[in-house]
């Protein structure tokens, strides 16, 4: 069905204009830059923000909260119900990559069926499900089979939410609604911290139940109840998105056709696999896809932030409180920081300058055992992840056409990079606590592997852009000629015109 489906999106254009013919031949589009397009295209957004960013953020926060609920559930006995050895409970946390790395290409390629909106929220309710059933577990096999089996579902949101928004948002606009949407991620640690402390001080042997079995059955029903609704709130495509009007659907598409100076669509021969041959070939995706997984692995210490704050020698309760302050200033900060890019266009520094707040943080860690500065640096580097979220962004805006092959290039990138979650799961040990040094230099080198890949790709793309100045009038493709002429009927101009939209076109660094 995925390999249908750019045809099947060109016949509901097709279709759409039989029954509309004044739409696109009698009322085109106002020009753009003109004010009335101006207005349009900023109603269009609000429309898309005030649907489609509360619901992501909803799922991506529940999707953390799911995924750390064994960290905060260790803290009231999990491990000893399970019988569980220090090694054993550092593979429950790791066992779920092994489905969820590999899963995410799979997953972004059939996420070009026409209804995204559909495979994203019964993934949402699957893993809601599975997350439940982790409450009734037993023993250490139970826990494991089912974390693996959690990865595979969990891996279709946020490569595939990435995905969804670059088929919407221009990408001027896209950075500030990416960290929106990881803004879920950061507060989820806030948040997850807060309820599960709820629910660990009250509901301990409520109907005989221990109060961590409560914490996987609460947070996956809520989980449940978010899926089904995603189903008829998120959108599908510019073309056949139902609640937006067929106005609006075609501006959808010609903002996106300005943004590249091609129609934002797979042409008639870019299916799912060419798309994943594409970027299995272009060197680019896999200098993203390391550094990527160096980042990852520098910013392990999300699954243990628990244990880290529990360090500082207070209570359960009060720990789990602690985790909260840190993971709020990063939400703040992480928004503001795409702000920014989205207004300079800028990428390496907005990403890349966290995760030497996060080094400066490991600095402090290591050098002195004082609690006030060691919390001080679990703000430092928790606000790292103010970098990770521009990650996808970056990626996206580096490979905007065609969208098979971004759809693949997103899932590969971010498949690959969660191994260094995989590899972090080891790294921060419980026998090397509860100074966790050895931990901390292992993730500063990594962060600063990353940071001089992240380097190389900035001078990367400046080379590329440079070649572009050169060569302006490049041959096209049949394919790109033909996005080209879809660009130039969606704006109601020539295919002369459409070409000079492109000549502005340049990659983000």
């Amino acid at each position: 069905m995925a390999s249908q489906s750019p045809n099947l999106e060109k016949a509901e254009v097709v279709m759409e204009e039989q029954a509309n013919p004044a739409l696109f031949e009698e009322d085109p589009l106002p020009p753009e830059g003109s004010t009335e397009r101006i207005l349009a295209e900023r109603r269009l957004v609000k429309k898309l923000d005030r649907r489609v960013l509360p619901t992501i953020v909803l799922i991506f926060i529940m999707n953390y909260i799911d995924r750390n609920a064994v960290t905060t559930a260790r803290l009231k006995g999990l491990e000893q119900d399970l019988h569980l050895s220090d090694l054993q409970y550092n593979v429950v946390l790791s066992i779920l990559y092994v489905s969820y790395c590999p899963a995410q290409i799979p997953s972004n390629m059939v996420l070009v069926t026409p209804r995204p909106s559909l495979y994203i929220g019964t993934c949402v309710v699957i893993w809601g499900l599975i997350s439940t059933l982790t409450g009734i577990t037993q023993s250490y096999g139970g826990i494991l089979a089912v974390r693996l089996c959690i990865g595979i579902p969990e891996s279709a949101f946020y490569p595939g939410a990435i995905y969804l928004l670059s088929r919407w948002y221009t990408k001027k606009e896209l950075a500030f609604r990416s960290a929106i949407l990881y803004g879920g991620l950061l507060i989820s640690n806030a948040f997850g911290a807060l309820m599960a402390a709820g629910i660990l001080a009250n509901m301990e042997g409520k109907l005989g139940i221990r109060a961590w079995r409560w914490v996987f059955f609460i947070e996956g029903s809520i989980t449940m109840f978010i899926g089904l609704n995603a189903m008829w709130l998120l959108p599908d495509y510019p073309v056949n998105t139902q609640w937006v009007s067929s106005k609006e659907r075609r501006l959808a598409q010609a903002r996106l056709a300005d943004d590249a100076g091609e129609a934002d669509r797979d042409s008639a021969g870019d299916s799912p696999l060419k798309g994943l041959l594409m970027a299995i070939q272009d060197p680019k995706v896999w200098v993203f896809a390391i550094m990527n997984t160096a980042q990852l692995l520098g910013l392990s210490f999300v699954n243990f932030f628990p244990t880290l704050t529990s360090t500082l020698g207070f209570n359960t309760t009060v720990s789990l409180l602690l985790a909260a302050p840190p993971w709020i200033l990063s939400t703040i900060t992480c928004c503001l920081n795409a702000w920014h890019a989205d207004r300079t266009g800028g990428r390496f520094f907005h990403q890349s300058a966290w995760w030497w707040g996060v080094m400066i943080g490991f600095i402090i860690s290591l050098s002195t055992n004082n609690n006030g500065a060691r919390y001080f640096s679990m703000f430092l580097m928790a606000c790292g992840y103010g970098g990770f979220a521009m990650t996808l962004v970056w990626v996206s805006s580096t490979f905007p056409r065609p969208p098979a092959k971004r759809a693949a290039i997103i899932g590969i990138v971010n498949g690959i990079g969660n191994i260094g979650n995989l590899m972090g799961s080891y790294t921060w040990k419980a026998e090397w606590g509860p100074d966790y040094h050895q931990s901390m230099i292992i993730s500063f080198v990594a962060l600063g592997v990353s940071t001089i890949l992240s380097l190389l790709l900035r001078q990367w793309v400046i080379r590329d852009n440079k070649k572009l100045d050169e060569d302006e009038k490049r041959a096209l493709t049949e394919a790109s000629r033909a996005r080209v002429e879809e660009a130039a009927r969606l704006e109601g101009i020539t295919f002369d015109q459409a070409m000079q939209r492109r000549k502005g076109f340049r990659y983000l660094y």
